[in-house]
């Protein structure tokens, strides 16, 4: 039984099934509403990781060029590992150069799984 306490809000709700519908492999772009907080620079670079296709994958600098600040690779790397909504706004998407699978905050496992669910293979 669920501890007693408000209960959750549609929103909530709605997150709550497409997480789910994510990871069963069910659903590839999620609806809700987001409103992160960040800087200028790093809206630009989660709204740009929001755009990277569902099973596909984009460097760093693909990245950078995207937003049209094609020197700051560096720097996309700052932004995406202070996404503060993981999953749904898709960093696990972003790759090292070369194709390697860099880094990702709750760690490689977790960025291969989320990558596996999508059809891609480490």
């Amino acid at each position: 039984m669920p501890p007693a306490g408000p209960s959750p809000s549609s929103l909530m709700r709605t997150a709550a099934r497409e997480l789910h519908a994510y990871f069963d492999g069910a659903l590839t772009e999620f609806s809700i509403p987001l409103k992160p907080s960040g800087t200028n620079f790093q809206l630009s670079v989660w709204t740009a990781l929001r755009e990277i296709p569902y099973g596909t994958t984009r460097s760093y600098k693909e990245v950078a060029e995207q937003i049209g600040k094609p020197k700051s690779a560096r720097a996309i790397g700052g932004a995406v590992g202070k996404n503060p909504i993981p999953v749904i706004i898709p960093c696990h998407r972003v790759l090292a150069s070369g194709g390697k699978l860099g880094g990702f905050t709750g760690g490689t496992d977790i960025k291969k799984w989320l990558l596996a669910i999508e059809g891609i293979r480490f």
